[in-house]
């Protein structure tokens, strides 16, 4: 417990110092959903997203942003890196074991994750109007499930990419594909039907978090899928995974 807490210490300065990341993880989808807000017709109320304002329709795909950027592009391309130069080989012969770093890594993509969640929701009610999750428990669980589904395909990258550009090679078309069916680069009413309800089911499950976001109880269906995808990547990629 000692080693990780040192572990965890050194990993969350030198995530502090990479303000770059930190920035755009974190801040980004607070600077878009301010962006969208600040443009008047966007706040008004329209039937094409059942009397919801764009700015709220919109709210649960700016978590995608995070989600996607934490997950797929950060967590992988850093273990690459470490493995690629060494450092969890040369953590095997100490008492800090490679598994240390990676929980060290998960402990700081899930604080990144939730800080950036938590402002995105904060700004949106405060600033915007936009009303706090109806469904409070339904939004939690469709969160985490997708927060999890999406970090195991992360680490499953990870598991399988022996280079940083290899690793980025990986992420990037699951990072595209991530954003696309999150709503994020087309709002999804404007997306054809079928390509939709891909979406609902494409970790991290944007429909299931809107339901709860606007008091419907997210279906069964879309958090089974998450859990799911977790389960079979996160295990995929705890079997694939090597230190060196």
């Amino acid at each position: 417990m000692h080693a990780f807490r040192q572990i965890l210490r050194i990993e969350t300065r030198l995530y502090l110092r990479d303000l770059p990341t930190l920035l755009t993880t974190v801040g980004l989808p607070t600077l878009i959903l301010v962006v969208l807000g600040l443009i008047p017709a966007l706040r008004k109320p329209d039937p094409n997203f059942d009397g919801q304002t764009f700015v709220s329709y919109f709210a649960p795909s700016l978590l995608v942003v995070t989600l996607a950027m934490v997950a797929v592009n950060v967590l992988p391309a850093v273990l690459a890196t470490y493995r690629e130069r060494g450092v969890l080989r040369r953590l095997a012969t100490t008492p800090a074991s490679p598994a240390a770093l990676l929980a060290a890594q998960l402990v700081l993509a899930l604080a990144g994750i939730l800080v950036s969640a938590l402002l995105v929701i904060l700004v949106a009610r405060l600033a915007f109007g936009v009303p706090l999750p109806r469904h409070p428990l339904g939004f939690t669980v469709a969160f985490v499930l997708g927060t999890a589904a999406l970090l195991a395909l992360g680490l499953l990258i990870a598991a399988v990419a022996r280079t940083s550009k290899a690793a980025q090679a990986l992420a990037v078309p699951l990072f595209l594909v991530t954003m696309f069916f999150g709503g994020v680069y087309l709002p999804r009413f404007l997306l054809p039907d079928f390509l939709a309800r891909i979406g609902d089911y494409t970790p991290p499950g944007v429909q299931a978090l809107l339901d709860a976001w606007t008091g419907t109880p997210p279906r069964p269906l879309h958090l089974a899928i998450m859990a799911v995808v977790a389960v079979v990547a996160g295990g995929t990629a705890a079997k694939l995974f090597r230190w060196e």
